[in-house]
């Protein structure tokens, strides 16, 4: 493994980790490259992590996030390209909300229940079915 792997990593999660959170994480879980414990351990020592937090490595894991990821490939594929990243952005966050209030990860509303996420849709926006 070359420095600059790890280098890398460690630059990566400092970045992830540099946004607001609402605590540090106590388990983070990536896939068996060899690169993240080397990275994660230099994390703990400039102290950007706690010594407690868990490196959990898992091969497919990944697949879990891809999988999850496949509706927001589906519908940003066929656009022809965004004029900005903030176009990007908002997209993926609108795409990524909806997902969250369809599978009912939103307080209130359960999932399947086209109703009350047709409902919270309209009182959020002000739009009428």
């Amino acid at each position: 493994m070359r420095s600059g792997e790890w280098k890398g990593a460690a630059r990566f999660f400092r970045k992830v980790l540099g946004v607001k959170h609402t605590q540090t994480p106590r388990v983070i879980t990536v896939d068996k490259n060899a690169v993240y414990p080397v990275a994660m351990d230099e994390l703990k020592q400039d102290k950007t992590l706690k010594a407690e937090t868990e490196l959990r490595q898992s091969k497919y894991f990944n697949n879990i996030i891809e999988q999850d990821h496949r509706n927001v490939k589906r519908i940003v594929n066929p656009m022809i390209g965004f004029q900005s990243l903030n176009a990007v952005r908002r997209t993926l966050r609108g795409i990524e909300v909806m997902n969250m209030i369809r599978k009912g990860q939103v307080k209130g509303i359960n999932q399947g229940d086209s109703v009350s996420q047709a409902e919270f849709i309209n009182k959020i926006f002000g739009v009428s079915a």
